[in-house]
């Protein structure tokens, strides 16, 4: 007879094996192998395996996951918005598309994104047999969204213009649904519709652009559906494109050029076209430098047999996110393109493209915010911490309501943005117009960048560990949105763009914004918002009387550049805000978001400048302290 000792061993690993009571009683019980005396204790082992994570069970608590509604029926703002300003008939004609969209990019789409994140892109230089092949390989989910992206008319949608100047404000509010679906393919239809833009600005200047590529690029068969590149970025620089551009051109005899360089940061790899800038060779093989020296060319990424078009894919970029878009390190080697702009006027050709491709920047940073925050607050539903629902805890809940105030903030600038493009589309823009968009679209592009980081950052928060966590999709809405601040100029090449374009207009941006601020308030007669129409107002004079105590202090601007775009941009979506809300549309939520934002400092340079920050010796202290400490000096001289 075995000890009792080491039946209560055998005991206990048939107890991990999960056999049953019944078996016990029958293998040891029936046969009398222990005694008496230790009855209790194999009691006490057989109730163990009662235990909720006994015998590899993994307990009965499983955390609901977020879930995702309608994204058009649950952004209240993009509906009112929609609602208020497009006329009733083309409302009701869109409105339908735009609720089942809204199912969709909640559904296929959103699994589909995810997807994308998983079956990242690659590169085969080579074959099995060692030729050079610089196959790029995407997986089917990315393949699927440029199917969607035509069915959708994601970009006919703007230029069919069916429902005239609102045709733009119909196809962004769909792409503002489907970008954070879109697993990046936001990225290429945002340089897609800058490319249909430049094309179209050319009228008959270039037939053959409008046969080939325009047709294409806003076709709704998926067949025919091409995306288009931007490929701008070299070594030397990126916003610097007048210092960075070493890509040359050559002309040939039927009036083509071969292109020769190398593209440093190219996105949308994949595409079938793309505009690119470079430097014409003169029959003494010279080149003029700086911007005079730039022209624009369009260029077909494959030739007629499917090869490449001169071009090496030296490598795909390794991110830190946007891993799901392919980004290369190309050779231009005598690739075939075609001048679009007159010779030396590269730079102003690529403005339309650059304008369009800065809104989708701002609409890709409003839709990850209203993303985050439309998936926090369902989890603040399904949560329980403590004994409660997050939803129940009033602190959780202002933290996101701060996060609603500035994905509304973001949306609504978008919006109007959106709204002022499609006068422009259709010819009807007026001065006024003009002016907004010229001021608006770097203002949005820079401050909404800003907005999406810090959502994004506060919305994994919200989740706890689980935002940490890269299979639950949340922590790529933060790498992603890291980006956003970069991609199209950043913040500060920006803030000194909308002092390029205050300089340019000798003040008539301004004047325009001042003027546009004043008669949305002079309209606001709601008692709970006079307060915040006031501060609004206030703020945009001081804004104005800022910039004319110091035009003729560079140095002062150029230190407050920052301080001013975000002055500039508060201000105006607080007017714009305040406005909405005091509508017939407006909502008790609506004036809360405007009293809240309102709240913020309209006016940081004028705070700033009271504080002394842009003294005379501000540079040389800032300088000092960066670099204090740094043990290189011969690289400060």
């Amino acid at each position: 007879m075995l000890s009792c000792r080491t039946l209560l061993g055998n005991l206990r690993q048939l107890h991990q094996c999960c056999i049953s009571k019944q078996a016990f009683h029958r293998n040891y019980y029936a046969q009398s192998y222990l005694c008496q005396q230790h009855i209790p204790q194999i009691n006490n082992v057989l109730r163990e395996q009662e235990f909720p994570f006994a015998c590899a069970r993994h307990g009965t608590f499983i955390q609901e996951e977020p879930q995702l509604g309608n994204q058009y029926l649950e952004d209240p703002l993009l509906q009112s918005y929609l609602k208020r300003h497009v006329p009733e008939k083309v409302f009701k004609a869109i409105q339908p598309d735009l609720i089942k969209f809204g199912d969709r990019v909640a559904g296929e789409m959103y699994q589909l994104g995810r997807e994308c994140e998983i079956q990242e892109p690659y590169l085969e230089q080579y074959s099995a047999w060692g030729c050079r092949i610089d196959q790029l390989v995407t997986g089917p989910a990315w393949r699927k969204m440029h199917d969607i992206s035509a069915e959708e008319g994601l970009i006919a949608i703007a230029y069919e213009r069916e429902f005239a100047e609102w045709s733009r404000v119909y196809g962004m509010a769909k792409l503002y649904l489907n970008c954070p679906s879109s697993g990046l393919y936001s990225c290429p239809l945002a340089m897609t519709d800058g490319a249909a833009k430049i094309i179209e600005s050319l009228g008959e200047a270039m037939p053959s652009l409008q046969e080939q590529a325009f047709m294409r690029l806003t076709s709704r068969d998926p067949q025919k559906f091409w995306t288009s590149g931007q490929w701008m970025t070299e070594k030397r620089g990126g916003s610097d494109v007048a210092n960075g551009t070493e890509t040359v051109a050559v002309e040939q005899a039927d009036g083509s050029y071969r292109l020769y360089g190398y593209k440093w940061f190219s996105s949308a790899t994949d595409a079938d076209m793309t505009f690119t800038l470079a430097r014409v060779v003169d029959k003494h093989g010279q080149t003029v430098q700086g911007t005079k020296g730039l022209s624009l060319f369009y260029m077909e990424v494959h030739k007629e047999d499917g090869s490449l078009n001169g071009i090496e894919i030296v490598k795909l970029k390794n991110k830190l996110g946007t891993r799901q878009l392919p980004t290369a390190e190309l050779l231009l080697d005598g690739a075939v393109a075609w001048m679009t702009s007159d010779e030396g006027r590269g730079v102003p050709a690529i403005s339309n493209m650059l304008k369009i491709t800065r809104m989708h920047n701002s609409l890709a940073a409003a839709s990850s915010m209203r993303r985050m925050v439309n998936l926090a607050r369902d989890y603040s539903t399904r949560r329980k911490a403590f004994g409660r629902t997050l939803k129940n805890y009033p602190l959780h809940v202002r933290t996101l309501a701060s996060m609603e105030v500035e994905a509304r903030g973001a949306l609504i600038l978008c919006l109007e943005n959106t709204r002022l493009l499609g006068r422009e589309d259709c010819g009807i823009a007026d001065d006024q117009d003009e002016n907004l968009i010229r001021l608006l679209v770097p203002l949005s592009k820079l401050y909404s960048g800003k907005q999406a980081l810090t959502v994004a950052t506060e919305g994994l928060e919200s989740f706890g560990g689980q935002g940490y966590i890269e299979d639950t999709g949340l922590p790529s809405i933060l790498r992603d949105a890291q980006v956003l601040s970069i991609w199209e100029g950043t913040t500060n090449i920006l803030s000194l763009d909308v002092l390029r374009a205050i300089a340019k207009s000798r003040g008539e941006v301004l004047t325009a914004f001042v003027q546009d601020v004043a008669s949305r308030m002079s309209h606001v007669s709601n008692p709970h918002l006079e307060k915040s129409a006031e501060k609004v107002v206030n703020a945009s004079q001081a804004i104005v009387q800022f910039v004319q105590k110091n035009a003729t202090n560079q140095d002062v601007l150029e230190l407050a550049a920052r301080d001013l775009a975000f002055s500039l941009c508060r201000t105006y979506t607080g007017a714009l805000l305040v406005d909405h809300a005091a509508s017939d549309l407006g909502s008790a939520q609506d004036i809360y978001t405007a009293k809240r934002w309102c709240e913020k400092d309209l006016t940081l340079m004028v705070t700033n400048d009271n504080s002394g920050h842009y003294g005379n010796k501000t540079s040389s202290l800032d300088f000092d302290l960066v670099f204090d400490g740094y043990t290189d000096r011969n690289r400060l001289k």
